[in-house]
């Protein structure tokens, strides 16, 4: 049986795994990366991310049968971008996916790229997107660029192209590495690339947005779908990494995406809910979703179907501030044996102002009711984040996209069999945990063109009251978080 390479290239590690076409797992192995943050700026050293994944490529396949390798393909964090010289050396620290420092060219963007923003349904970039970034950069290679290690300082805010070094290419993160994988240029995958400014429908670069923007054709690489062979694995990088030479390279795609297909969401309808720190959902539709608000955006999947999602800045990872040094898995026995005490709600903000289901720069975390201890206000916690998630399902289908599919759990909330029947009770529907569903997994599915997923268990609602649910939705209304047509929509719809 062929075995699949997949890799997923995050923040803070990364992860190699090889898969068989059945989804057994032979081996696994992880590196950890580093970062350089200070107030708006993240960096990271792009060529640490190649020796990390040499490194851990190598420990992952150590014992699997090379003759058996059939693919690889590798994720990575979405807008995280750098430039590079003609030979792919890096010309910049890689500008992360949560650096902000190109917030002063977000209006020129959004004003020059209006038009196909809008048509891609998302409406506006957000100051840490790819393409800001990507116009910061050439306006300091024009002024000459610093070193790989140093800082990286904006050059002239004056318009149109200025002289900048020949040969100067934009290099997603997954991108860097592809190439020191197949020795030679190769092309970038729509997911990517969406960040910066691709147009998706077209599968294309918006030419007269990149010219107008001051950004040469040459700088920006080919794009392709995911899944698209990009070239195969040089004799160099094969020495490296373990992977035989020849061993054909799979264009990858996010590590949300990826998350996504590693959960087996991959039927229109199907959705991937993933609840850690901080929740997100990824689902399927057979067309674009436009939304008014733009706090949901959609990538191009393999098929040419659409992958809209969204993410929230609420999650469990108050948790950790609101109960520091508890037993959380104690905790969640607790509250399986109290769970009709107490009908407290906490919105769980992770961090001021809210991004999804409703965009609020405003929005701070309120409590509805009064907890009694902590194993009510773990429960008042998990109980807001289940709301959040039924409230973002109620937007998704106000959208016109297709909700009624299999909803699978993923992320470190999963944990907690409390909160798995919790989450289940209020959207009304099953939900299902997976074995494993780690982005790596999803790369060695997307490079062998199948569901590797295995399912842990499915649990079945109860029956549960929804009037919290809806004091929630009306308390988010009340304080002009909530637009009131969503609200409306989430009350019909709970009550039907």
């Amino acid at each position: 049986m062929s075995v699949w390479v997949g890799i997923d290239l995050g923040t803070q590690s990364v992860r190699a795994m090889a898969v068989t076409g059945d989804g057994e797992v032979l081996g696994t192995a992880a590196r950890p990366l580093t970062s350089h943050r200070d107030g708006d700026r993240h960096e990271q050293d792009p060529r640490q991310w190649w020796d990390q994944l040499a490194a851990a490529c190598a420990e992952a396949l150590d014992g699997v049968d090379p003759g058996r390798i059939a693919g690889v393909a590798v994720d990575a964090t979405s807008g995280t971008i750098l430039l590079t010289a003609p030979g792919g050396e890096p010309l910049t620290p890689a500008l992360m996916y949560d650096d902000r420092r190109a917030a002063g060219e977000l209006d020129r963007v959004n004003d020059v790229g209006a038009q196909v923003w809008a048509r891609l349904g998302y409406q506006r970039m957000q100051a840490n997107w790819a393409l800001p970034k990507l116009l910061w950069l050439l306006r300091s290679a024009s002024s000459g660029l610093a070193p790989v290690r140093g800082d990286v300082r904006p050059a002239s805010r004056s318009g149109g192209r200025a002289a900048r070094p020949t040969g100067v290419r934009l290099a997603h993160q997954s991108d860097y590495v592809n190439r020191r994988l197949a020795g030679e240029p190769v092309a970038t995958d729509l997911s990517n690339a969406l960040k910066t400014g691709v147009d998706l429908i077209a599968e294309e670069w918006p030419g007269a947005v990149m010219d107008a923007l001051g950004v040469p054709g040459e700088v920006l690489p080919p794009v392709v779908r995911p899944g698209a062979r990009l070239g195969s694995v040089c004799a160099r990088a094969a020495a490296e990494t373990g992977l035989p030479e020849g061993t054909p390279i799979l264009a990858g795609t996010t590590d949300g995406c990826a998350a996504q297909l590693g959960a087996g969401a991959t039927r229109v309808g199907s959705w991937n809910s993933v609840l850690g720190t901080t929740l997100v959902l990824k689902g399927v539709t057979r067309d674009l979703i436009h939304d008014p608000l733009g706090v949901v955006y959609s990538h191009r999947a393999p098929d040419g179907s659409w992958l809209p999602g969204g993410a929230s800045s609420t999650g469990t990872g108050v948790l950790s501030t609101a109960l520091p040094g508890r037993d959380l898995t104690a905790l969640s026995h607790q509250a399986t044996a109290r769970e009709t005490i107490g009908q407290a709600v906490i919105y769980p903000l992770v961090s001021p102002g809210e991004r999804f289901p409703f965009a609020a720069p405003g929005a701070r975390s309120f409590t509805l009711g009064e907890p009694a201890d902590d194993v009510e206000t773990y429960m008042a916690i998990l109980r807001g984040a289940a709301y959040v998630e039924r409230l973002c399902f109620d937007y998704l289908d106000l959208l016109g996209a297709p909700v009624d599919g299999e909803i699978i759990l993923t992320g470190g909330a999963t944990r907690s069999a409390y909160g798995n029947q919790l989450r289940a009770d209020v959207l009304g529907r099953p939900v299902t945990l997976r074995e494993n569903a780690e982005p790596a997994l999803g790369m060695a599915a997307l490079a062998a063109s199948a569901d590797l997923a295995r399912t842990k268990e499915v649990v079945d609602p109860r029956p549960r009251d929804a009037e919290p649910y809806l004091r929630f939705v009306a308390e988010l209304r009340a304080r002009g978080w909530l637009d009131e047509r969503v609200a409306r929509h989430a009350t019909e719809r709970t009550r039907a």
